[in-house]
């Protein structure tokens, strides 16, 4: 395994979240007010207790409205969660954060802005009745793997090498594989933990939308040589296909974002995209979903949450 990589430090990886990629357009862009306003999520006062777990593709960071509970968090109240919630009258408590792991499910997040986020399982109680749960991408170095695999060119190099694929599988030793079969254990046992907090809840574990087209990248507005989008498309794929696999071995709901995303990934024009390119041309953050793709998100869980008898 390549030193570093792909396993971080985890706090280095939130750093690297808010104060890193974010910073490319965060405040050039975005008007401070926008971006920290105190909100709570849009939901149902009365309506069935649902409970949001997930790392930044769950939080939408930078689409307006973004909470100030806490700051840092980078929180949407047009989130999928927030968008589900009041579409299905669902009574939300959103615990995503941007920069989660599976380890701030079970203990508070530090974030930059010195505040901290509550462990995210600490919401779930007897009375939750519907859980998603969106996480990994951070778990197997999301932030780093971008910036290490950005090319100079569409040939290369990258910041590891002529390719990043090189540097993460050299002679056949995948680390980002192996770092996605590493997490499947962490993600039986968080469901399983899921399971014994909220015993009547049903859990609807969210995959990750489509970033990269199968066919490459599109230097200069997602700057990766055309392999190295190849394998990270793989390797996205694989990260998919685990979540999937353990969500409906362990009484889960699998909520697919990639196949509905592929004709809406980042190379796709502003009006069709889904998740935004490097320098987005909408209030969202660098490689993340934009407002569209949280909404577009949220109709393919309402349908999963509805043909569970969730209303």
């Amino acid at each position: 395994m390549p030193q570093g990589q792909p396993m971080h430090d985890k706090r280095r990886t939130k750093r690297r979240l808010q104060g890193g990629l974010g910073a490319i357009v965060l405040f050039s862009v975005v008007p401070f007010a926008i971006l920290l306003t105190s909100v709570s999520a849009g939901s149902a006062a009365g309506g069935t207790g649902y409970v949001a777990l997930g790392d930044s593709y769950t939080s939408g960071p930078l689409i307006p409205v973004q909470s100030t509970n806490p700051p840092g968090c980078l929180r949407s109240n047009h989130n999928y969660p927030s968008d589900t919630a009041v579409a299905l009258g669902l009574r939300l408590t959103d615990m995503s954060c941007s920069g989660a792991t599976t380890a701030e499910m079970y203990s508070s997040q530090e974030l930059t802005s010195g505040f901290a986020n509550p462990a995210q399982l600490s919401a779930l109680n007897v009375a939750t009745r519907v859980v998603s749960l969106g996480i990994g991408g951070d778990d197997v170095g999301f932030t780093s793997i971008v910036e290490n695999c950005l090319a100079l060119t569409p040939w290369g190099p990258t910041a590891v090498g002529s390719t990043c694929k090189g540097y993460y599988d050299p002679n056949g030793h995948d680390a980002l594989a192996a770092a996605i079969n590493a997490l499947g254990p962490r993600i039986v046992a968080l469901l399983q933990r899921i399971h014994t907090l909220a015993p009547s809840a049903k859990i609807f574990v969210v995959g990750y939308p489509s970033i990269l087209p199968v066919s490459g990248a599109c230097w200069p507005s997602m700057p990766f040589e055309t392999s190295d989008a190849q394998y990270l498309t793989a390797k996205e794929i694989q990260l998919n296909q685990m979540l999937q696999g353990e969500a409906n071995s362990h009484g889960a709901t699998y909520v697919d974002t990639y196949a509905p995303s592929t004709s809406h990934n980042a190379c796709t024009s502003e009006a069709t995209r889904w998740v935004e390119p490097l320098v987005p041309s909408s209030l969202a953050a660098p490689i993340h979903p934009n407002a569209a793709g949280e909404s577009a998100v949220a109709g393919l869980l309402e349908r999963a949450m509805q043909a569970e008898g969730v209303s």
